[in-house]
């Protein structure tokens, strides 16, 4: 698997393994109690499938197999120099190249004009209720993170909830702004259809030549 091609559950098994040799399971709670979820589909499936995929490619090897009374055996990986390379050259472009992603919230705020005023707003402030949720719970998180976790462990987490402060800050504004009439207006004063543009008949261009 090149580097360019490890997916982000990829790169959180391997950041994992980072730390020690694992059991899949593990990882799955681990991920879980990092609030991993915010970059990766935290699912046993494609976590397994994920590990399956890097054993394949040499990123990562088997190192033991547990087995605990009944249950069955949990067979624990580690990661490989190659896996390692890999990572390291994949976390390097990631956190160092920007990329380019395409959020919805920008197309729909580019259709806004289209909606008209009140529909617009009215999905803003939808918007807004979903977003103070969001915050509100995300400080419930993060208190809980401090106590527990270092902070090394949830960077990420802070990126998000800051992330998620400037939209609502961001947003908030944006609402104002179409209230009050700070943003302009055009949707409602548009013509239903616009009107095709003339062109030159052939008859016209006849006419031209023989004069």
């Amino acid at each position: 698997m090149p580097a360019a091609k490890l997916t982000p559950m990829a790169m959180a098994v391997l950041e994992l393994l980072h730390e020690r040799p694992m059991h899949p399971y593990e990882m799955t709670q681990l991920m879980r109690d990092r609030h991993l979820e915010i970059r990766v589909a935290v699912k046993p499936g494609s976590l397994y499938h994920t590990v399956d995929r890097l054993l394949a490619t040499g990123h990562i090897e088997v190192v033991e197999t547990q087995r605990e009374g009944r249950r069955p055996e949990r067979t624990v990986y580690a990661l490989t120099e190659q896996g390692r390379d890999a990572f390291v050259d994949r976390a390097k472009t990631m956190l160092g190249t920007l990329a380019s992603e395409h959020p919805e919230f920008l197309s729909g705020l580019g259709a806004m004009d289209d909606l008209g005023r009140e529909t617009a707003l009215e999905q803003l402030r939808m918007r807004l209720l979903q977003l103070e949720a969001k915050a509100a719970s995300q400080e419930v998180i993060t208190r809980r993170l401090v106590a527990e976790v270092p902070e090394i462990y949830w960077v990420d987490w802070r990126y998000t909830t800051a992330q998620v402060r400037f939209e609502l800050e961001w947003t908030r504004q944006l609402v104002d702004d179409i209230t009050t009439g700070r943003l302009g207006w055009t949707g409602d004063r548009r013509p239903k259809r616009l009107s095709p543009v003339p062109t030159e008949s052939t008859e016209d261009r006849s006419d031209d030549r023989a004069s």
